[in-house]
């Protein structure tokens, strides 16, 4: 029988994350697109991201017929949260009666964050964001596949934290960091240094 889980943060009763999932406000607006891939990854950090933000929503599929109208909601500017030759380094808003970006995040592995992008192409449209410095991630159970790769969730909080400084959205990343020292407990101390220690 499968363990009882619980409906908001999708994670096992004993293990629910609500508790230490914040409400943030932002100006920005974050949307993440979900590859429907993702939805059942054990560390599903989109959620997590978007149930901590009060100005922010996950959408899940392959493709969103819906995106003319949400490109065009009002008071906001749309850019893609994607590196590329073509991308803008974020900056912070320049006034406080800047536009805000309606900062869109594609979630998935490359392959399948590339392909949402084909499916749609409103987004390849969309100008592009990416970070200038990339923290390093605190996603020790996953080898990144290449340097400066983070989480979706980390993406979020450093873009936030550009844009929106001095606020911070550090907040975000503590339901992220219990569950990755739960999933370290669960597979023992010895496997992780095996499999994941930098020994």
């Amino acid at each position: 029988m499968p363990r009882p889980r619980c409906e908001r943060c999708q994670r096992p009763l004993a293990h629910c994350l609500c508790p230490l999932i914040p409400q943030l406000d932002s100006r920005t607006r974050v949307v993440v697109l979900q590859h429907p891939s993702e939805t059942a990854h054990a560390l599903n950090t989109a959620r997590l991201a978007t149930l901590g933000l009060v100005n922010a929503e996950l959408r899940v599929g392959e493709v969103f017929e819906d995106l003319p109208a949400l490109l065009a909601t009002p008071g906001y500017r749309p850019a893609l949260l994607f590196p590329g030759d073509q991308a803008a380094i974020l900056q912070a808003y320049a006034s406080a009666d800047a536009p805000p970006l309606l900062l869109i995040v594609p979630d998935g592995t490359w392959r399948k964050a590339r392909k949402l992008l084909y499916l749609n192409p409103l987004l390849e449209a969309l100008p592009r964001v990416t970070l200038g410095e990339v923290k390093p991630s605190r996603y020790r159970l996953r080898k990144a596949p290449e340097p400066g790769a983070v989480s979706t969730l980390e993406a979020i909080v450093q873009a936030l934290d550009v844009l929106e400084a001095p606020a911070a959205f550090d907040g975000l990343l503590k339901p992220f960091e219990a569950l990755i020292e739960g999933q370290i407990r669960a597979m023992g101390s010895e496997t992780f240094e095996r499999n994941h220690g930098h020994g």
